[in-house]
């Protein structure tokens, strides 16, 4: 399927010749069908010779309706310009076609109707050569009558000539749907239309409407229920879960996880001067209509005597190597909107019922204008990214070292190789291996303190390296560190411990050399030094093992017990370890689970266990 939007000044007959091409009832509402004249969007298609199938969205031409023609417009990939021969050139066909310019749409085919009534050549080189510098430069014309049908079958071969043209759709791009209509269908629920421009639905699929889920529970395109539509078509989305008061024209259907919503972008304006336009402008990009405020970014920008955030200035901003007519700026949107770098939309100013020019977005994570000069800065950024035809990150990343994830798919980059990367931010080789560098220094430093802890901690070490966010230094940690209980450890690094708990430990080490399971009680610890963090740094170094929080015996002792109780009748009770090792229930308990662990020995039902394998001296 095709998907082709009229345009055109009003009474020029736009609808009629639909009705004419297609055999169907373009306009929707009685009160179109009274007044003769189109109010809002309407729909119709038919099949072309060659056997393309095309659907048309019929736009208004009516100044008043103009935001009702943009939603049409704005994601459809080619256009039908219909002119009157006896009406020639109009406001509304120059403001459409500025439109049509704004959005590059380039595939089209002027229709010059009601040649019946007036010489059709005028009007075709009028046109022609108002169209000279557009988009639409050099398009074919057809002189045509929708009453007579003269023409008809030569606009249908112009028609196929130029669905042939038109570049292949991506069907495996994310969904962005644009909503041009909501509805309900009794029984069905909620149902949505758009011009599917890229990607593929599929009944069930999960989608993202507004911050919610919903899923297709049905599909439509041309009037026939289908299980999967892949662009571009025209599509009925019957949804789930969702209400249609809270669905409108504007909003978008997204595939989940690939679409990040924006409401301030940096864009380039290619048109009127953007510092001259008025404070109050209209984005339109897709079906969506959205108020913003427009800051120009250039030097005089940041000089401007600001109320709202919004610049005041009127000076120019022009950048070496970009086109005369090119400006930047930073627009902020009235809401959130899901938008990509590349993406192309048109200014247009409602009040003066006149576009401003067309818009490219350059960047939808900008980053915030807070300094003196940011603004030129920022200028400059863009216009070197526009020079460079936006090749990569790399570019950014050498300058910054570290940015968010979010910027680069605002700037519709991908992370150089090379790069390290978390789920929010990417941080440049080079300075990936500085901090890397800086990481061993910060470890080996505190281990030189004499700490208890093995290493600092996790959040103590970002701190360290200055990085925004803990997620970055775990992706920085590489061999011999490691991260254990939260701390960055050097696993290859000797074990050392402060004088006073070596000391401590010689002094246990004597104690347990004449009863080798008389593990001291609490106390004996508490006199010796030996809390909880204490013992826990000597465990950690080999130099005790821990069997429970305050019974630790000295290494070995557990092989050596082992040794023991291989000794005894298979299989033996507690009470017989317990004697046979000269301590006490404090002491055996936790041992034999610990032997029961290292598969020394085996716990049997009746609560007896026997030795596996021998190890140790039991003398």
């Amino acid at each position: 399927m095709h998907v082709l939007a009229t345009a055109g000044h009003v009474d020029h007959g736009k609808s009629t010749l639909v009705r004419a091409l297609t055999g169907m009832e373009p306009d929707r509402w009685a009160e179109e069908r009274r007044r003769g004249m189109t109010i809002d969007l309407g729909f119709a298609w038919t099949r072309l010779p060659g056997g393309a199938e095309v659907a048309f969205v019929d736009v208004p031409g009516h100044e008043r309706f103009v935001p009702n023609m943009l939603a049409g417009v704005g994601p459809v990939p080619a256009a039908l310009l219909v002119v009157a021969a006896d009406g020639g050139w109009m406001p509304q066909t120059a403001e459409h076609v500025a439109a049509l310019d704004a959005l590059g749409v380039s595939h089209a085919v002027l229709a010059v109707t009601r040649s019946d009534l007036a010489p059709p050549g005028p009007a075709i080189t009028s046109v022609s050569e108002r169209l000279r510098g557009t988009s639409l430069a050099g398009l074919p014309a057809v002189a045509v009558s929708a009453t007579t049908g003269a023409g008809l079958d030569e606009l249908r071969a112009r028609l196929t000539e130029l669905v042939a043209r038109l570049p292949a759709p991506d069907a495996d791009a994310p969904v962005r749907l644009w909503v041009d209509r909501a509805f309900t269908i009794r029984g069905s629920g909620t149902v949505v239309t758009g011009t599917l421009s890229a990607g593929t639905l599929r009944t069930g699929d999960e989608l993202s409407l507004n911050g919610r889920t919903v899923h297709i529970r049905g599909l439509q395109a041309l009037g026939v229920p289908h299980e999967t539509v892949s662009a571009v078509a025209r599509v009925a989305v019957n949804l789930r879960n969702i209400d249609k008061d809270d669905v409108h024209r504007g909003d978008a259907l997204l595939t989940p996880g690939h679409w990040d919503t924006s409401s301030v972008i940096d864009v380039r304006v290619d048109g009127d001067d953007p510092a001259k336009a008025p404070g109050s402008l209209v984005l339109h990009l897709g079906s969506a209509a959205v108020p913003v405020r427009m800051r120009p970014l250039h030097p005089a920008a940041d000089r401007a005597a600001t109320t709202d955030g919004v610049a005041t200035t009127d000076g120019v901003a022009t950048t070496e190597g970009v086109a005369d007519r090119a400006r930047f700026a930073r627009l902020v949107l009235s809401g959130p909107v899901p938008l990509r770098a590349h993406d192309r939309g048109l200014l247009r100013d409602p009040g003066g019922h006149r576009v401003i020019g067309r818009v490219t977005v350059l960047d939808t994570a900008p980053p915030p204008l807070t300094r003196r000069g940011a603004a030129a800065a920022r200028a400059a950024d863009l216009a070197a990214l526009v020079a460079t035809g936006r090749t990569g990150a790399a570019p950014l990343l050498r300058q910054r070292r570290l940015v968010r994830a979010a910027e680069l798919r605002g700037l519709g980059a991908a992370p150089p190789p090379g790069a390290v990367r978390t789920a929010e931010w990417v941080v440049e080789a080079d300075h990936a291996a500085e901090l890397r560098a800086r990481l061993r220094e910060v470890v080996a430093e505190h281990r030189a303190t004499g700490s208890l802890d093995p290493g600092p901690a996790v959040a103590e070490a970002a701190a360290a390296l200055g990085l925004p966010d803990r997620t970055i230094l775990l992706a920085l940690v590489e061999a011999p560190l490691t991260i254990r209980d939260g701390r960055v450890v050097d696993r290859d690094a000797p074990a050392t411990l402060p004088a006073p708990v070596a000391a401590a430990l010689s002094t246990l080490r004597a104690d347990l050399r004449e009863s080798p399971f008389g593990a001291p009680e609490t106390n004996r610890l508490t006199a010796l030094g030996l809390g909880p963090r204490e013992l826990a740094a000597a465990e950690r170094a080999g130099a005790i093992l821990r069997l429970a929080d305050t019974v630790v015996v000295l290494p070995g002792a557990d092989a050596r017990a082992a040794g023991i109780l291989a000794r005894l009748p298979q299989p033996f009770t507690t009470s017989q370890a317990r004697q046979a090792l000269g301590t006490s229930r404090r002491v055996v308990l936790p041992l034999l689970a610990h032997l029961d662990r290292t598969l020394r020995t085996r716990r049997l039902p009746d609560d007896r266990r026997e030795v596996i394998a021998s190890t140790g001296d039991p003398r």
